[in-house]
């Protein structure tokens, strides 16, 4: 409430300016102009006065935001010696000032925190507006692109033309590897871009990850998988035929001696006639497994086409109906999402999901109620997908991590080429094929087309 004290001053101002307009106005009357001018300087000095009075909380107020705005913590009002309103006021006002300075202060303390955290971090952090200005980048950044300052992405022309144009065209959530030679060393840098809000503006956010020796650990561990593979491949085929080749050499040399002709019996020829066609069937089943590998090497660059993908599912399913153990099954299509296209190699495709659902066709024969489907349809990352769903026994996690690897196989006649050669033809058209199974539950593998 307004005080006692600031309705009498208000109101012994009052009279006193309207006492003084009679006193001009009788002064005037009687033609003292003199002593009117002054009587008039003196009411305009009252009205001045009379009018500071009343805005002098308005200037205080006025004041007080100024001082936020400049972020000037330090202004106080006095709060004693005043009218009672005005005190109230200037209680209200430093409360307020001080609430404001502990949320500056809790701010600036996250932002410094926040900016320890984006410099000590491992991945380079980068923003920049519509017109390139680079807003933020991390001391990760020029360490990784051995550039410094960074003010505007035509400098990545300076470190790698090629890395100028992918930050112009790359899109938000795209991310792509990218191989950077400086004059220390080659890098292999995962780049990733998303869109920020920001007062208003749109800023793209580029995070950048050295992933070279995440890359040399996988394809060491790669290579370690591969081999064991193919030498327990090989010394599968190659084992019997120098076992058997040792034990045919037996029936005709005896240390340094060659065994006459007339020594050698029926027995022994008949034996050495099942020793060599055993020998030519690992032979055989050799060059089966060289040929895999050629074929593995061998994929050709995708003929990408428009596919309607449902089209393509009703094909498979007619194919696949052939198949024995086909009837027992119970194979739906699920489309989540109406006339859904890819841009892809018909026949690749084609090749992948057949593999897929006799995989899955074999597995399901000891399930009872034995249900396989295609779903499609659209992820919230706005990427198309194709996923084969069984309920069969599903992948023993012991295996999962092995079985993209080529010639990799847990049956008797399986050649291990199938899955990770599927892979690498998704790979060719810039997408990938997933699994996720639960042991005794079911097993899904989902083809994710860019």
């Amino acid at each position: 409430m307004v005080s006692r004290s600031l309705y009498t001053q208000l109101i012994l101002r009052v009279v006193i300016l309207s006492l003084t307009s009679l006193l001009l106005a009788f002064l005037f009357f009687k033609e003292l102009y003199i002593l009117s001018f002054f009587l008039l300087l003196f009411l305009s000095l009252q009205s001045v006065f009379l009018i500071k009075y009343l805005n002098y909380n308005n200037r205080k107020i006025a004041y007080f935001f100024n001082s936020i705005k400049n972020e000037d913590f330090t202004l106080r009002f006095p709060e004693k010696g005043g009218p009672k309103s005005f005190n109230e006021l200037n209680r209200s006002l430093n409360s307020l000032n001080t609430v404001i300075q502990k949320v500056h202060l809790k701010n600036q303390t996250q932002e410094q925190y926040y900016q320890e955290i984006l410099k000590q971090a491992e991945i380079g952090i980068l923003t920049f507006n519509h017109k390139g200005h680079i807003l933020f980048n991390n001391p990760k950044v020029e360490k990784l692109l051995n550039h410094t300052p960074l003010n505007h992405i035509k400098q990545l022309a300076q470190v790698d033309k090629n890395l100028y144009e992918l930050f112009n065209t790359i899109k938000p959530f795209e991310r792509t590897l990218f191989q950077l030679t400086n004059e220390r060393e080659t890098i292999q840098l995962a780049i990733k871009s998303s869109e920020i809000l920001l007062n208003g503006e749109v800023l793209r956010l580029i995070t950048i990850q050295d992933i070279h020796n995440e890359l040399d650990e996988k394809e060491t561990d790669s290579w370690i998988k591969l081999i064991r593979v193919l030498t327990h491949e090989i010394m599968n085929s190659v084992t019997p035929i120098t076992s058997i080749s040792e034990s045919i050499l037996g029936y005709y040399k005896d240390k340094d001696r060659i065994i006459p002709v007339t020594e050698i019996d029926e027995n022994k020829i008949h034996n050495t006639a099942k020793g060599l066609e055993v020998i030519k069937n690992q032979g055989n089943d050799l060059m089966s497994f060289v040929q895999s590998y050629r074929s593995f090497l061998n994929v050709p660059v995708p003929d990408k086409k428009i596919i309607k993908v449902y089209e393509l599912l009703e094909k498979i399913k007619v194919l696949m109906s052939q198949e024995i153990d086909f009837n027992t099954i119970s194979f739906d299509i699920i489309n989540t999402t109406e006339n859904l296209e890819i841009y892809a190699d018909e026949k690749q495709i084609t090749q992948i999901l057949v593999n897929l659902c006799k995989n899955a066709i074999q597995a399901l024969k000891e399930t009872e109620k034995a249900t396989l489907m295609f779903i499609l349809g659209i992820t919230p990352e706005e990427k198309k997908y194709i996923t084969v769903k069984d309920n069969g026994p599903g992948i023993h996690p012991d295996i999962m991590s092995q079985i993209f690897i080529p010639f990799y196989t847990t049956k008797k006649e399986g050649t291990g080429i199938g899955l990770s050669l599927s892979k690498q033809i998704m790979h060719l058209h810039g997408g990938s094929l997933t699994v996720h199974s639960i042991p005794n539950q079911e097993t899904s593998f989902t083809l994710l087309f860019e």
